[in-house]
């Protein structure tokens, strides 16, 4: 019996390693995860680099105890999210491989429950800071998520419109700064976080911008580059270092090629409003 999920990224509105508090915008990269119940014993990957913790621990969460001992659990992850750059690739393939673990297992489809064990894993498996919830419930749920990431409640989730793209650059040789500096300014990405409850998805995005290369030490032309050029919003995603612009569609051209005459890489991406899902294949 095999299940796929398919589950997208996200991207930074307010940073939540600072005080627990997140917000983010779904993308709509994605990331597909098939996992498979089979004769044998144990955890077999077939495609991609994975941490084996994480799924193992995903696996134990969602699934009978003692699967693995039982069966062989096969697991195929593809993912169109470029990783270690803040996009929220851990966070999605979390989710999807908890959904259709899920799935297989023949529970009650509850959304939360599978949040919950996806984010309880990447805890136990040392991949995230917060839980990340802000993350997580971007990439399920697609649309604005604002959250409180250590009590794991989605405080509001809206909608995004639909003519609206993120534009990102992806540096090359930019490492990731200390993201313990962040929450020596606690109190104004709490006024980020504000912003984002209050509906001011944009102003949140900036100040947070700003907050974020400061704490991390990252080049700030970036983001300024995009906003000169029409984006509503910029700043950093998650810890870095990629930088994503929200804009209309007039406005890609002129963003990419400000991005262009920096040293990296470009994407262009729809944001999600469409939330996971998953279904049972042959």
């Amino acid at each position: 019996m095999k299940a796929r999920a398919t589950m997208h990224g996200a991207v930074s509105i307010v940073n939540a390693i600072a005080t627990g508090n997140g917000s983010a915008l779904g993308i709509s990269l994605k990331v597909t995860a098939e996992v498979e119940v089979a004769k044998g014993r144990g955890l077999r990957f077939l495609t991609g680099k994975n941490d084996d913790r994480l799924v193992t621990n995903i696996i134990k969460n969602t699934m009978p105890a003692g699967t693995l001992e039982k069966s062989q659990v096969i697991v195929k992850v593809r993912s169109e999210i470029p990783i270690g750059y803040g996009l929220k690739s851990s966070s999605a393939v979390s989710n999807a491989v908890a959904l259709a673990c899920s799935r297989l297992a023949g529970k009650e489809m509850d959304d939360y429950a599978v949040l919950d064990s996806a984010v309880r894993a990447s805890l136990d498996a040392k991949v995230t800071i917060t839980g990340a919830y802000d993350d997580a419930t971007a990439c399920y749920f697609g649309g604005f998520v604002v959250t409180d990431n250590y009590a794991r409640k989605l405080v509001k989730r809206e909608e995004a419109p639909d003519n609206l793209h993120a534009v990102i650059f992806l540096p090359r040789n930019t490492p990731r700064g200390t993201v313990q500096k962040l929450s020596d300014l606690s109190d104004l990405f709490t006024d980020a976080f504000r912003l984002a409850e209050a509906g001011e998805y944009w102003k949140a995005m900036k100040l947070n911008g700003v907050l974020a290369s400061a704490a991390l030490g990252a080049n700030y032309k970036p983001v300024l580059a995009a906003l000169e050029q029409g984006a509503l919003a910029a700043g950093i995603s998650g810890n870095g270092p990629s930088v994503a612009a929200v804009a209309y569609e007039d406005e890609i051209d002129d963003i990419k090629n400000a991005f262009s005459k920096l040293n990296g890489k470009v994407l262009v991406s729809k944001v999600n409003n469409q939330k996971a899902s998953v279904e049972v294949v042959e």
